[in-house]
C-alpha cells in the first residue's frame, strides 16, 4: 500500500494529513517520495490517522 495510497483512500490531502500528524506538507511529499522516511514517533501518529498498522505504511507504492 504506502503512505501515498492510503492517504488517497482516506481521501486526504497532503496539507491535511501534515495537519493531522503534526509535520508540514513538504514533509509529507518527501515522505510519499521516498526521500525520507518518517521518526519513529511520526510513525505511530501516522498510522493512527490512517487507520493502519506502521507495516502498511512501510509498503511501497505500486
Amino acid at each position: 500500500m504506502g503512505i501515498r495510497t492510503i492517504r488517497l483512500s482516506k481521501k486526504l490531502t497532503q496539507d491535511s494529513q501534515a495537519n493531522l500528524v503534526g509535520v508540514a506538507r513538504t514533509t509529507v511529499n518527501m515522505w510519499e517520495s521516498g526521500a525520507a522516511m518518517p521518526r519513529a514517533d511520526k510513525l505511530t501518529e501516522l498510522a493512527k490517522v490512517l487507520g493502519c498498522t506502521i507495516d502498511d505504511l512501510m509498503k511501497a507504492d505500486d
